[in-house]
């Protein structure tokens, strides 16, 4: 059993008899003396989907909860609903919009490596892989020889996501950013 102060985001664990998945962390050092490090973690519960804010001591132990990852590939949105779709066994893994607007800003028909979390077979998030590749919808002209400088403009890329690119990118180019920095990387490889 790992210590609060080892938990990470995204991380399932067993508390008060529920299992909650931990969606942020907040580390909160006291000015005392004798204060020790707590980790506030805002969760949610798997069984209901409610928000639960849980706060615990560096060095608690907590139990982590039986997690499995399964690759997908983004199928269709029916109404508010997102379906994800296993690459091996086709099960589909419903996720309502507002649960996963974070992580759709990254998404396409065409990303590869997304993964969806499970907690006892119930899908409960959606991890990104490390870079992604979005087309960019809209930018200011490129300017020519502006590869030297370092100088960057926003870029909205057909997701909506807005990242910070160099003068020399233009606009309908691909581009590689980092899910977890949400910056440019480079241009993607043409093939």
């Amino acid at each position: 059993m790992p210590k609060a102060s080892e938990i990470k985001k995204n991380a399932a664990i067993e508390h008060n008899g529920k299992v909650l998945f931990v969606k942020e962390i907040n580390k909160l050092t006291p000015s005392g003396r004798a204060g020790a490090s707590l980790y506030r973690m805002r969760c949610y519960d798997v069984a209901t989907g409610l928000k639960v804010d849980e706060s615990f001591k560096a060095d608690e132990m907590i139990s982590l909860a039986d997690v499995r990852r399964h690759d997908v590939m983004f199928s269709y949105v029916d109404g508010d609903e997102y379906v994800f779709m296993n690459n091996e066994d086709y099960t589909p893994y419903n996720f309502n919009k507002e649960a996963i607007a974070e992580e759709l800003q990254f998404i396409t028909e065409e990303t590869q490596g997304v993964q969806v979390v499970t907690v006892d077979d119930a899908p409960v998030a959606i991890e990104l892989p490390a870079t992604v590749e979005l087309v960019i919808e809209e930018t200011d002209p490129s300017i020519k020889g502006a590869s030297a400088s370092a100088r960057t403009k926003p870029a909205v890329m057909t997701t909506g996501l807005t990242v910070q690119v160099p003068e020399y990118i233009a606009s309908g180019e691909k581009v590689k950013v980092s899910t977890s920095e949400v910056k440019f990387q480079g241009r993607a490889d043409s093939k």
